[in-house]
């Protein structure tokens, strides 16, 4: 019985190291690598009943970088506010909602796509200054993108950061900052549906989640210490690009 186990332990232990390359390279960016930890899980053939596992590991990563933004007085509590008090309910409402898969990866991937071409492509003068963000505008884009989080079961940080760069209501790094605690937030609702619904993480899910906190630790240190602006939004452009190629792909 336990030579039959060692294959699974095995294969469990590489797949927590790509848990961990993937926390430790969304997290430069603020991210906590829902999508990637999808596209990870379905390649490696886990059961639908299991897909939970990506949030609880979005929690994992996101409260770590959660907890040095704020510790780091980066994160704007005042700018995010609306955009949690407008998620949380469209999140846990969206968690109960199943989309068609093909609906949802060909539209999901496109968007992704679309975003992170602009993120990469888009050129500003250095003076550019943010926006203040109003409140109904705040109120609206967290209802819609906390909606589109609980129907695509990710944090929703991806959908979150390229609105917030595209309408200049934050700047790269501040974006990174806000994304990690909407992440978090929306994450927990999300977890928190689909547990109801009966859906449970994988059985190794403390392998996983000891990958994620420690690819979390070093991300985050790498985006706070030595990114400029402009690499925060180069990097979380390719991240986009290639979260919405993984959805078109496979």
């Amino acid at each position: 019985m336990r030579h039959r186990r060692f294959p699974f332990l095995l294969q469990a232990a590489m797949l927590a190291v790509f848990f961990g390359v993937i926390s430790l390279l969304y997290a430069t960016v603020g991210q906590a690598g829902g999508t990637a930890f999808l596209a990870l899980m379905a390649f490696a053939a886990f059961p639908p009943s299991e897909m939970p596992t990506a949030l609880a590991l979005n929690i994992v990563a996101a409260t770590y970088s959660t907890w040095v933004f704020n510790r780091e007085k980066v994160v704007d509590w005042r700018k995010l506010r609306p955009l949690l008090l407008s998620s949380l309910p469209t999140a846990f409402a969206g968690g109960f909602i199943v989309l068609d898969e093909h609906v949802y990866k060909t539209t999901t991937g496109a968007v992704l796509l679309l975003a992170g071409a602009a993120m990469i492509l888009r050129r500003e003068p250095a003076a550019d200054r943010d926006r203040e963000t109003p409140l109904w505008g705040g109120l609206g884009v967290g209802a819609v993108v906390g909606l589109v989080s609980g129907l695509t079961g990710v944090g929703g940080g991806v959908f979150l950061a390229p609105t917030l760069i595209a309408l200049r209501w934050a700047a790269p790094k501040q974006t990174a900052a806000l994304s990690a605690p909407f992440i978090l937030a929306n994450s927990a609702v999300g977890l928190v549906a689909v547990l109801l619904a009966g859906q449970f993480p994988s059985s190794y899910f403390g392998l996983y989640a000891v990958a994620a906190l420690g690819g979390a630790v070093v991300g985050t240190m790498i985006g706070l210490r030595w990114l400029s602006q402009v690499t925060t939004r180069y990097i979380l452009g390719v991240i986009l690009i290639a979260a919405g190629t993984q959805l078109l792909c496979f």
